[in-house]
């Protein structure tokens, strides 16, 4: 799996679901149009619908729910992490990450723009608040 860049300063949920659907950014960022998902919507990262609903466009399913983090051990293979978690006037926002794990190997594909490396290996500075398990065709 390799990491996708956001092509725009909110797209970080669009670009971890073209991650794991192995897709660009131009690609999801269509299928998410279609879908009527933009990330000018600050619902992308304040609510989890839309990358469930584009995950489901792709063929994956996302588990029901948000399940609180707890150690890297226990997340799943794949996983939508909750990054960079705050509120804003009392409603949550966060950075969307996707955490995936082979052949025991575990990285985090951050889509930020300017990072030296967008497979991060730094768990420590990384700060999940949740995650949601991600299965389907990869």
């Amino acid at each position: 799996m390799e990491a996708v860049i956001q092509e725009e300063t909110t797209g970080c949920g669009i670009a971890a679901c073209a991650a794991l659907a192995g897709v660009n950014y131009a690609e999801a960022k269509r299928v998410a149009a279609a879908l009527g998902i933009h990330a000018s919507d600050r619902s992308l990262w304040s609510d989890t619908a839309s990358v469930r609903r584009l995950l489901d466009a792709f063929g994956m399913a996302a588990a029901p729910g948000e399940t609180p983090f707890e150690s890297w051990e226990a997340l799943p293979d794949r996983a939508l992490l909750a990054i960079k978690w705050h509120l804003e006037s009392g409603k949550p926002f966060w950075h969307w990450v996707v955490f995936a794990r082979d052949g025991g190997q575990a990285v985090v594909l951050d889509s930020q723009m300017g990072l030296k490396s967008s497979v991060r290996r730094d768990f420590g500075r990384i700060k999940p608040r949740w995650f949601i398990e991600v299965v389907g065709a990869w």
